[in-house]
């Protein structure tokens, strides 16, 4: 199923023509679509989508009556995800490899090729996402509330993931 879980960040998120995946401006695409592009079943997309820890995956049925899916974060394409900012908590958490430790506090953490900065509510959960790369993992504390009073706007997905432009290094402390 993680396999399966990857192909589908892969063609939500990233490279839907690949699979001959046309999203829509918010990034959603029919389930029938993505069913045919990965050549899954819908019994694998519901297990991959209700057995994802991290809910990476949103499945609603649009106004038209047609069941679509999207990725409810981390898209590199071009999506408008019509996320509202909103009050952060006061600490927010950055899991990441200790290899790139002296980068982040001289730069600040930066989107990269994504739509945002990806921020955890809990020091586990950004310790289980910053081992995804590998290596040894540093967890970095986010002062959410300062960058908030100083007017950098904050976004909550659906799956609960914070989510902001840039955090610049004042506002990171740790390991």
């Amino acid at each position: 199923m993680v396999r399966v879980s990857k192909r589908m960040s892969l063609a939500l998120r990233h490279e839907p023509g690949r699979f001959g995946l046309v999203p829509d401006r918010a990034g959603w695409v029919p389930v029938d679509d993505l069913l045919a592009g990965l050549g899954i079943d819908r019994a694998t997309l519901d297990t991959v989508v209700a057995g994802n820890d991290k809910q990476r995956f949103a499945v609603e049925r649009g106004s038209d009556g047609v069941e679509r899916i999207r990725a409810s974060q981390g898209h590199s394409i071009p999506v408008e995800l019509d996320l509202v900012p909103c009050v952060p908590p006061d600490q927010l958490y950055h899991g990441t490899s200790r290899s790139v430790l002296a980068s982040i506090e001289a730069t600040g953490l930066h989107r990269g090729s994504r739509h945002h900065v990806h921020l955890s509510v809990d020091v586990p959960t950004a310790r289980r996402v910053g081992a995804r790369r590998g290596g040894e993992v540093v967890v970095l504390t986010v002062d959410a509330a300062a960058m908030a009073r100083d007017g950098h706007l904050f976004y909550c997905s659906a799956n609960g993931v914070w989510l902001v432009d840039a955090v610049p290094p004042g506002y990171l402390a740790g390991p």
